[in-house]
């Protein structure tokens, strides 16, 4: 008998950590625990839609990732918390759907956001598991978490 967490309890660990790593009062971020979570070659997609409808995206490995959110960080507080998550393993391959409430507080009664990640997970030839990609997308009118009212 092992003590070891199952596969799934590894990455939730991560979800929870990549979480964690980008909530917090207004200042910097320590990113040396995005280099713990995310592999270095992952991506991070941030995706929205235009005024028009269209959609737009933007691709990020890690440096871009923080090159891209510290103004934010710096200014603002943020928090971000997993409402559920369903995890899928196969072999050294794996996927989450993680439902999140973006807050500027974590007493905030009405979240700034909510929607889901799509995170691919890549268990390296040590044994651990990492974040080889991230896609998300946001709520908006005509867009609900599935099984959520609409809040607009």
């Amino acid at each position: 008998m092992t003590d070891q967490p199952s596969d799934e309890e590894q990455i939730h660990e991560l979800i929870l950590e990549a979480y964690r790593m980008v909530s917090g009062p207004a200042g910097p971020r320590d990113w040396s625990r995005q280099d713990a979570v995310f592999h270095e070659d992952s991506r991070q997609i941030r995706t929205g839609v235009n005024p028009d409808g269209s959609m737009w995206m933007r691709v990020m490995g890690r440096e871009a990732y923080r090159a891209d959110t510290e103004p934010f960080f710096a200014a603002n507080d943020f928090y971000e918390v997993e409402l559920a998550s369903e995890i899928r393993v196969f072999g050294n391959i794996a996927h989450a759907w993680s439902q999140y409430e973006a807050r500027t507080s974590l007493g905030d009664v009405v979240p700034e956001r909510r929607g889901i990640n799509s995170i691919q997970f890549l268990k390296g030839p040590d044994g651990r598991w990492q974040i080889i990609h991230m896609i998300w997308d946001n709520e908006r009118i005509g867009l609900n978490l599935p099984g959520s009212v609409q809040r607009f």
